[in-house]
């Protein structure tokens, strides 16, 4: 694998590689799976994407495995639990809305049948293929990541702001933004 050309943006971290390698722009169907990345790119906002894979575990430990339906009903006493949980991002803001995202993604998955069936209506079910040449060359956001963001704050979610989005459709692959001489391009 270390002869392989990868996207400039993961390289020199071993946990960067294998997160590009094995994980981002892979299209995920799974609602536990797009629960999880939502709640982590929620809390990567203002940071660097490489300090929440560094805090992943931790944050599986401190949300329950990002079991929604249980982070749906956190009492106070957690939500301080978490507020004293160094191994996380302790942002009050974030974890507050870690909790009132849950409760949505539930509404979602009542309305929708899963959660996957309504993001992924988005973009009619199948991920969109960018050509990049190099990676500073992908948006921050897109009109597509505005209208997201837009009806998922109708819907009641926090923190979903379009920057959020356009990344959370990357890592979960509704969107792939990997370099096209990159060996992941076509594999995705």
């Amino acid at each position: 694998m270390q002869n392989l050309h990868r996207c400039g943006w993961c390289l020199g971290d071993p946990l960067y590689e294998a997160y590009h390698d094995l994980e981002w722009g892979v299209p995920v169907y799974d609602d536990a799976t797009l629960f999880e990345f939502l709640i982590l790119e929620t809390f990567q906002a203002g940071l660097s994407w490489i300090t929440i894979l560094r805090k992943r575990e931790n944050f599986r430990k401190a949300f329950d495995n990002f079991d929604y339906n249980l982070i749906a009903s956190y009492s106070e006493n957690k939500i301080a639990e978490l507020l004293n949980d160094a191994g996380i991002i302790r942002n009050k803001l974030k974890i507050n809305a870690t909790v009132t995202n849950a409760q949505a993604f539930i509404k979602v998955q009542e309305e929708f049948g899963s959660f996957s069936n309504y993001i992924w209506d988005f973009v009619e079910g199948n991920p969109i293929k960018n050509k990049l040449e190099h990676y500073k060359n992908a948006p921050a956001t897109t009109p597509l990541s505005d209208t997201i963001s837009k009806d998922l704050k109708k819907r009641g979610f926090k923190f979903v702001g379009s920057t959020v989005i356009y990344a959370h459709m990357q890592a979960t692959g509704m969107v792939n933004d990997h370099e096209i001489n990159c060996f992941r391009y076509h594999e995705v």
